[in-house]
């Protein structure tokens, strides 16, 4: 085969797999069979990290430990309490990154039929991280705390290419930052050492494709609004 062929087909494989993800928030609740996600695991840990260091612990919940961890955390969470990230959450939004979230944020509304302004429907909607969205597996990325901000962007690459070794294996995902609001039950949990700091969550399992809250897409913004060449 040719060379420029091979990497067209290759590219393309990623291509397809990017295009296709998106945040899924309505699961069917067949669980995922054990060798698929240990296949799932095993390609994510392929993830490049600073001087190899791979900081990424995971826990996977399943079954009746998920379910466990789903009351708890959802508990906390409706009773307003928690707010105790490890890391410090954006502090704010503004000019296009304002727009995008609000852009992303109506979508999501608009398809469930939830008006604009309903802040009771948006709290709802909210609250529904705490139930994974309804997916049978949820995974807690944890990172060293010595290693500071960098080992969480080490875990941010895992998280990417965990969603997309999902994608090529049939499963839906859902990056969650808001199941990192309540590190503190996370690791009283599940006995984590005090070093640990949660990064974030992943609901996952298989896509429930009639759900209308599956049917939109977000957009992405232009390699010109992203990219400064330097050339000169």
């Amino acid at each position: 085969m040719d060379a420029t062929v091979k990497q067209n087909d290759r590219i393309g494989v990623l291509e397809e797999l990017l295009n296709e993800r998106y945040s899924v928030r309505a699961f069917l609740p067949k669980e995922v069979d054990r060798a698929t996600i240990e296949h799932l695991l095993t390609t994510a840990q392929r993830t490049a990290s600073w001087c190899n260091s791979q900081p990424w612990q995971v826990i996977i919940a399943s079954g009746e430990a998920k379910e466990r961890f789903r009351q708890l955390i959802y508990t906390e969470a409706s009773g307003g309490l928690g707010d105790d990230y490890d890391f410090t959450p954006p502090r704010e939004y503004v000019g296009v990154y304002l727009e995008r979230r609000r852009e992303s944020g109506f979508q999501l509304y608009n398809t469930l039929g939830i008006a604009r302004g309903d802040r009771s429907a948006y709290a709802r909607q909210a609250l529904e991280n705490y139930n994974f969205f309804g997916a049978p597996h949820v995974a807690i990325i944890h990172t060293n705390e010595p290693l500071g901000i960098y080992g969480a962007i080490d875990c941010g690459a895992y998280v990417s290419n965990f969603m997309l070794a999902a994608q090529a294996l049939g499963l839906g995902t859902i990056p969650q930052a808001a199941l990192a609001r309540h590190s503190g039950l996370i690791r009283r949990h599940f006995n984590l050492p005090d070093d640990r700091r949660v990064v974030c969550g992943i609901s996952f399992g298989y896509a429930d494709d009639a759900h209308k809250v599956n049917s939109y897409r977000t957009s992405r913004a232009s390699v010109a609004e992203t990219v400064t060449f330097a050339d000169e």
